[in-house]
């Protein structure tokens, strides 16, 4: 199995050397994967409820870099983690820009970049940022995805959909990986599912939260469910990547009809809930060790690496 970190993106971790000591550290210590998350204006009031935390509140205080460019400066400062975008909100940047940036920050990270997306929960960021319609925010991803790989893979490329429209160009250059960089979608709606099976290279569900644990017996059917609709669209289920997420959200609480929160608890503990996880199928799991200072975040990587990942070899 492979493990992966967030990256701090807001805070007082969310600057130049302690994002470069955290990558690094990431690096040398064998993590394989480093995701970033995607939000670029917190409207003041927000209704619309995260789906991650019991109370449907979002964790954030209202400051957050700009995933893409924070994504720009990683691989200027790493060699050979895997970079990921977690998730990329589709309809909130323009596609063709969207589509350029991503190219420009494979290129510079000599292929190293995966592609996480979603489709979004915050109306009203939707609203503050004239991006596209929120209840249709499936439908414009949907396009958009096909859009991205057009841009990637031809040259020139034109695009005529629903929801954007230009003829022919060049958009060079393409991205080092071949025929793209990889798609992993978020979510685990039926729509996401479907999503993954037409759209993606991977799959990259949030669990080990309270309001969203994805216990291995629920995620056990989801898989079911995924693997019939692979089949159904003649696509083979090993063929896409299973990349599970644990960030940290209502720490101390418990979800509700389970002893503990997956990931937590003794070394021994978690390695057992990891095997389960792996038996399953999943790849990777990426871990929220974000918590400052500086020291003590490395020493929670660190501590993974030294006391827990050993135990599954």
């Amino acid at each position: 199995m492979k493990y992966g970190i967030y990256l701090p993106t807001r805070g007082p971790l969310a600057e130049p050397d302690a994002i470069t000591a955290i990558a690094g550290g990431a690096e040398s210590m064998g993590y394989t994967t480093i995701v970033v998350g995607d939000h670029i204006v917190f409207p003041v009031h927000v209704g619309s409820k995260y789906p991650y935390t019991i109370d449907g509140g979002f964790p954030g205080q209202g400051d957050a870099l700009e995933q893409l460019s924070l994504l720009a400066f990683v691989a200027g400062v790493t060699e050979r983690a895997r970079l990921v975008t977690s998730v990329m909100i589709l309809p909130h940047r323009n596609p063709l820009v969207t589509a350029k940036v991503l190219a420009t920050v494979d290129v510079l990270s000599k292929g190293r970049l995966t592609v996480g997306v979603g489709v979004g929960w915050m109306r009203e960021e939707f609203q503050a940022l004239d991006a596209a319609d929120f209840d249709k925010r499936g439908r414009v991803s949907d396009e958009y995805l096909e859009l991205l790989k057009k841009c990637w893979t031809r040259d020139p490329v034109a695009h005529h959909g629903e929801f954007y429209d230009f003829d022919a160009l060049h958009c060079m250059p393409h991205p080092i990986q071949k025929p793209h960089p990889p798609i992993w979608i978020g979510g685990h709606s039926v729509r996401s599912l479907r999503r993954v099976v037409r759209h993606g290279d991977g799959w990259h569900p949030v669990g080990a939260t309270s309001a969203s644990p994805l216990p291995p017996a629920e995620l056990q059917t989801l898989l079911d469910r995924l693997k019939r609709f692979a089949d159904a669209d003649g696509r083979d289920l090993d063929s896409i990547t299973i990349a599970f997420k644990a960030p940290s959200y209502d720490p101390g609480r418990v979800p509700p009809g389970h002893d503990r929160l997956r990931f937590t608890g003794e070394p021994a503990q978690i390695a057992e809930d990891l095997l389960a996880y792996e038996a399953l199928g999943v790849d990777e799991v990426s871990f929220d060790f974000r918590s400052p200072p500086i020291p003590r975040t490395l020493d929670r990587m660190q501590h993974f690496m030294e006391e827990i990942a050993p135990l599954l070899r």
